[in-house]
């Protein structure tokens, strides 16, 4: 048996090591546990070069040769969304989280954790099928007729194309979910990342035309009305994107929705009994 394998090469006194700390799961209903790894401190490294590093010799600091670490991952440039995880207790994501950042001076350990939000796949790798179900639900898209020349398109301003710019950026890694207090495993809450594609897509020249679609996506169970404004999401999003306006703007044309359904409704009843109208 191939020893340079199975168990670690000594500790050199001289070098500098990372710990990490990950939680292992090797299916959605499996009980987890966390599994420890030290490997050679690499300046510039980042939390996915190391995931890559113990993938290709998964042996633990008490010398067990355990199964390779899963995670998701894609672009490598905070681009795909995939990898975000929580690091140290923090989402964030892992193609972009830098080891020196994380550490400062000294050799603390580095505990990583799928997100707690979705549903675990295995190991750091999750299922984000909530926050897509939630996109579908606010037809998060512009619908055309074909794949035809439709001619130029609806002018725009520059000053709604900056903000939809930002908007775009979204790289639906689900953080702003994973920091959301009103988010929880069990709920069906639809998150930031939904109600600012709905308006992104609602000021799309083209895409207003089914607005208030998207508006009525936003009622409902699981909607804008159950966002408890804690602004943890703004915070946390990776493309700095303007979320809590979003959620303001969102909730004020489902307000005005409201407003429009109740007139019309009243106007309906005078109709129907004859009264005037």
């Amino acid at each position: 048996m191939d020893h340079a394998n199975t168990t670690q090469a000594p500790v050199s006194n001289t070098t500098k090591h990372v710990t990490f700390r990950i939680w292992r799961q090797d299916g959605p209903d499996q009980q987890g546990h966390y599994d420890e790894f030290r490997i050679a401190y690499r300046p510039g490294a980042n939390v996915v070069s190391c995931l890559m590093e113990i993938q290709r010799n998964p042996v633990t600091t008490d010398g067990r040769k355990v199964a390779p670490v899963i995670w998701d991952a894609a672009c490598l440039e905070e681009v795909c969304g995939s990898c975000a995880m929580n690091i140290n207790g923090r989402v964030r994501m892992a193609c972009s989280a830098l080891i020196d950042r994380i550490i400062g001076s000294g050799e603390p350990t580095i505990t990583l954790e799928p997100m707690k939000k979705f549903p675990v796949t295995r190991d750091l790798a999750v299922n984000r099928d909530r926050m897509f179900d939630a996109l579908k639900r606010v037809k998060a898209w512009i619908p055309i007729d074909g794949t035809h020349n439709l001619g130029p398109g609806p002018r725009q301003s520059p000053a709604d194309h900056s903000v939809m710019y930002k908007l775009s950026t979204c790289i639906t890694c689900g953080s702003c979910l994973e920091a959301c207090p009103q988010v929880t495993i069990d709920n069906d809450f639809m998150g930031a990342a939904s109600i600012s594609q709905a308006r992104l897509f609602n000021m799309n020249p083209t895409g207003k035309m089914n607005s208030e679609e998207r508006v009525r996506g936003l009622m409902g169970p699981g909607g804008i009305q159950d966002c408890g404004k804690a602004q943890n999401c703004v915070k946390v999003c990776p493309k700095e994107i303007p979320l809590t306006t979003s959620i303001a703007v969102m909730n004020r044309e489902v307000t005005k929705q409201i407003i429009k359904d109740i007139f019309f409704n009243q106007e309906g009843d005078k109709t129907a009994t004859g009264g005037p109208g």
